[in-house]
């Protein structure tokens, strides 16, 4: 049984910075795709960023040089840290993953989390 587990939202003030983690267990690939992405009240779901298997990296424009994604194969623990949040970052946060590289297609990804709530104010 596939299990994914967000942690780390908050809420946070503009500029302030948060980290967000996914605990991934149940999950036999050691080294899947693995994407953060989010959904703000009244508005479609956004990929953020993505992670390969070797390490290659795919960011939304809107995040870019602001967000960096990460991973530690060894914890099977992905990782987002949020720096110079704005008030349009203000969502909630969803963890994903794949055995193929999907990029940001979250339609293509087939197991997710629960979701964890950043605030910006």
């Amino acid at each position: 049984h596939v299990q994914l587990v967000e942690s780390g939202g908050g809420s946070v003030q503009t500029g302030g910075s948060l980290r967000l983690s996914c605990a991934v267990s149940g999950y036999s690939s050691s080294s899947p795709c693995w994407g953060w992405f989010r959904q703000a009240p009244g508005k479609e779901r956004e990929g953020v960023a993505a992670i390969g298997r070797d390490g290659n990296t795919n960011y939304a424009d809107s995040v870019k040089g602001r967000f960096t994604i990460s991973r530690d194969n060894a914890d099977n623990t992905l990782y987002l840290q949020m720096n110079s949040l704005k008030l349009e970052d203000t969502a909630m946060y969803y963890c994903a993953a794949n055995e193929a590289w999907v990029g940001l297609l979250g339609f293509l990804y087939h197991y997710w989390g629960q979701g964890t709530q950043v605030t910006v104010s």
